[in-house]
């Protein structure tokens, strides 16, 4: 029986490798890439020639966002995300003027209210000691018990978990609350406010050890037009942060208990807000609490890749009462998971669909979401990269002088997912770790 190391050296000197390899790097080192059987044609429009084709297996990514899932993939989209929050913080590129960095600009945290007790890490006293936590002890940051409700008998699941299905409804509100409260301290009609001015957001989900989310955003006024339009004169970030705070202290969602009981949701009373200064400091924050843009655009976009921030935290969905039980996850999020389930069987909760997003927790949004003008899409990032890549293609065939008089078909059927065995997936991730570093380091010099 050959060892792993030995398959892997047999790989490697094998006439296929070279081949394999190829297919590998085109996908990134994806972990589960997408195997498909078929051919391209590549057509004249006029005439229908055949001026190129290529058939046999090739490899597309799995595409799948969650880091633990397939960090290639996962990298891409931290990538993408990155140019789409930086596009609307700094502006000169992808089709937003360089002005956006001087519009009133916020980097608000908004949380979860309690819904009891748990441990956690206080800090230190002015003293400069350590608090100690509820339970008198001093907690790691490796604990697993930091998170958990020191009284798991009198915690509120069931509010948690319904809190946490309208995440995004309250944030929902949270916007339209915002424009008003921005109407209102600018003296104007709350129904003329899209004739002056527009609110452009950009928001990411991340999850606290307590498997609850808290939104980091990051609001920004622009003219009626967007991004490229200038704000009205009276918006500023003292009118932002005002705004800012009534709206986040009067927002609220209603909802109801399994037994009727009326239950209000809102934020909790956390609340962050932090302005953006445009500079040039190596730091997100400086000493004095302000946010500058050189990393904040980073910051945001590695939350897209996590999914709970929990390590134990299951990444697919759960299927039975049964499969719950055998998931390798803490005790705390075991009985959040429990809870979904259960109330996922409530006709009262049927459009939350729960059953669907126990493994979350009982979250249902999106990780990362921007209002419509706030920057360039995922798509159009995307449809460059294809676009980019198509011109490679044609310039390595020696058909670019022909772009515009061809055109490309694809026939391609599904054959497998994933790797042929333990060797491949093995040599694919070592593939993966070298190209993320590059694509890292590339950021950096951005």
């Amino acid at each position: 029986m050959w060892t792993l190391e030995e398959r892997v050296m047999n790989l490697v000197r094998s006439t296929r490798y070279e081949r394999w390899r190829a297919r590998v790097y085109a996908v990134g080192g994806c972990t589960r890439p997408i195997r498909l059987h078929g051919l391209t044609q590549v057509h004249h429009v006029t005439t229908g020639a055949v001026l190129y084709r290529f058939g046999g297996e090739v490899f597309t990514p799995c595409g799948n966002r969650r880091e633990t899932v397939c960090p290639a993939c996962s990298d891409r989209y931290a990538a993408d995300a990155f140019h789409v929050v930086r596009a609307g913080l700094v502006g000169g590129d992808k089709g937003i003027p360089v002005t956006v960095s001087a519009r009133p600009r916020a980097f608000v945290t908004v949380t979860a209210p309690s819904f009891g007790p748990v441990h956690s890490q206080p800090g230190r006293s002015a003293r400069g000691r350590r608090i100690p936590c509820r339970c008198r002890q001093h907690h790691h940051d490796a604990d697993p018990r930091l998170g958990s409700p020191l009284d798991p008998d009198s915690y509120d699941y069931t509010g948690s978990v319904l809190w946490q299905a309208h995440a995004g409804v309250l944030w929902q509100r949270f916007t339209v609350h915002l424009r008003r409260e921005l109407a209102k301290h600018a003296g104007i009609r709350v129904r003329d406010f899209s004739q002056h001015a527009r609110l452009s957001y950009g928001k990411v989900a991340e999850f606290q050890r307590r498997g609850l989310v808290h939104f980091h955003a990051i609001l920004r006024i622009d003219g009626r037009e967007g991004p490229t339009d200038p704000p009205p004169s009276w918006a500023d970030d003292d009118l932002l942060d005002r705004a800012v705070r009534a709206a986040a202290a009067t927002v609220a969602v209603t909802t109801t208990r399994p037994d009727g009981t009326p239950l209000l949701l809102t934020w909790g009373d956390q609340l962050d807000i932090r302005r953006i200064h445009h500079r040039g400091a190596a730091e997100v924050e400086d000493p004095n609490g302000q946010i500058s843009e050189q990393r904040l655009a980073a910051y945001i976009a590695k939350y897209a890749t996590k999914g709970t921030g929990a390590r134990d935290t299951p990444d697919r969905p759960v299927r039975s009462p049964r499969h719950i039980d055998h998931l390798h996850v803490s005790d705390h999020h075991r009985h959040m998971i429990h809870t979904a389930w259960q109330l996922g069987d409530h006709h009262n909760y049927a459009h939350l669909n729960l059953r669907r997003w126990a493994h979350m927790l009982g979250f249902r949004g999106h990780f990362l979401t921007k209002s419509r003008r706030y920057s360039t899409t995922f798509t159009a990032i995307r449809g460059e990269r294809r676009t980019y890549r198509l011109e490679q293609t044609l310039n390595r065939i020696g058909l670019a002088e022909h772009g515009d008089t061809i055109t490309v078909i694809n026939d391609w059927r599904f054959v497998s997912a994933g790797y042929r065995d333990d060797a491949e997936h093995e040599l694919a991730t070592a593939i993966a770790q070298r190209l993320c570093q590059q694509r890292r380091q590339n950021r950096r010099n951005e």
